[in-house]
């Protein structure tokens, strides 16, 4: 699970083609009532803040930090992500690259 941010900033400089496929995918997926969207709280971003400062010798973003602490509020084990960091912190990443 990554912040739909995460695809925003993505795209945000593919042009408009790219831009308005990126926006129609998240309208989507905020449609969907199988996805559910968690807000931030000050509460959110202040542990995340705690896990980035904690990992000062990995590439973690605050977002990645965001997303780890959520998943394993939630109990997950497996992030839909190439994103290698998300090994370091347990998790099994489905979209392995070499």
């Amino acid at each position: 699970m990554r912040y739909l941010t995460e695809v925003l900033n993505w795209f945000s400089r593919s042009g408009s083609l790219w831009r308005g496929k990126a926006t129609a995918l998240i309208h989507k997926l905020r449609r969907n009532a199988d996805v559910d969207v968690l807000p931030q709280t000050r509460a959110d971003f202040d542990a995340a803040l705690t896990l980035y400062e904690a990992r000062p010798d990995k590439g973690y973003s605050l977002t990645d930090c965001r997303s780890m602490l959520a998943m394993k509020s939630l109990g997950l084990t497996e992030a839909l992500t190439n994103d290698r960091h998300f090994t370091q912190e347990g998790f099994t990443i489905l979209f392995l690259t070499p």
